[in-house]
């Protein structure tokens, strides 16, 4: 089992967000439920570069945060579907404009991204 080596820093909303947040794919997956992909192999599906591992351990944070549900229907196979609570549902509007940010900046974060590290000798 996971044992932390660094204590929890929970001082300010920031270090909270992070907290809860955390995580390659969560604010993708927030996204993406929120658009009605519901179902792990439609996320799957939207987020290929992702493990079914790492999503279903990243959607079982999402859900001890209580930003999404999780519903079992007892059937043959069994289905899981995802959905937002009320709760995550207020992040939506966070992430859209994140997103539209991300947008207008797209080059210029792209260039920065992209740039070469300095070597020792550069510096």
């Amino acid at each position: 089992m996971y044992e932390r080596k660094i204590p929890l820093n929970l001082n300010c909303g920031l270090d909270l967000i992070g907290e809860v947040l955390y995580g390659k794919w969560k604010i993708r997956l927030l996204w993406f439920i929120n658009e009605g992909f519901q179902r792990p192999s439609e996320l799957q599906r939207k987020i290929p570069d992702a493990s079914r591992r790492v999503l279903n351990i990243q959607l079982k944070e999402l859900e001890q945060h209580e930003l999404v549900s999780k519903i079992i229907y007892a059937q043959m196979p069994p289905t899981v579907e995802y959905s937002l609570t009320d709760f995550g549902k207020t992040l939506i509007p966070i992430i859209s404009a994140l997103g539209k940010w991300g947008d207008e900046n797209e080059d210029r974060l792209r260039t920065s991204i992209l740039k070469q590290p300095l070597s020792d000798s550069d510096e």
